[in-house]
């Protein structure tokens, strides 16, 4: 099996998966920070497809940034400076046969991650 790179949205607050979130995705060399795909959650607050897989997705440093912000204002956070607006996670491939699932949940003050399955 190839590797991938997958990830989703839930907000905690509202108990639901997170609709509509924008994410960009970089991969750093050095000081290089360039952008390589952009997608956007869907109703069940997954990608359509994986962010990378197969020969794609190679060892290395990589970065999400999720748009919480626009997510946060469209859903009854009315204030114009957020707590919470882009939020980078920053994590490292060291095997790209392997299945990475970067999950982001989501309230308008906090948010976690882990590696998912």
């Amino acid at each position: 099996m190839s590797g991938r790179l997958t990830t989703h949205v839930l907000d905690t607050a509202r108990g639901c998966p997170a609709a509509g979130v924008k994410i960009a995705l970089y991969r750093l060399s050095g000081h290089s920070h360039r952008r390589i795909a952009e997608t956007a959650t869907n109703a069940d607050g997954r990608t359509d497809a994986p962010l990378l897989s197969g020969a794609a997705l190679k060892a290395g440093v990589y970065e999400l940034v999720f748009f919480a912000g626009d997510y946060l204002r469209a859903n009854g956070a009315g204030a114009e400076i957020l707590f919470l607006d882009q939020i980078p996670i920053r994590f490292g491939v060291s095997d790209p046969a392997q299945h990475y699932h970067v999950p982001l949940l989501l309230s308008p003050w906090a948010y976690s991650t882990y590696r998912g399955s």
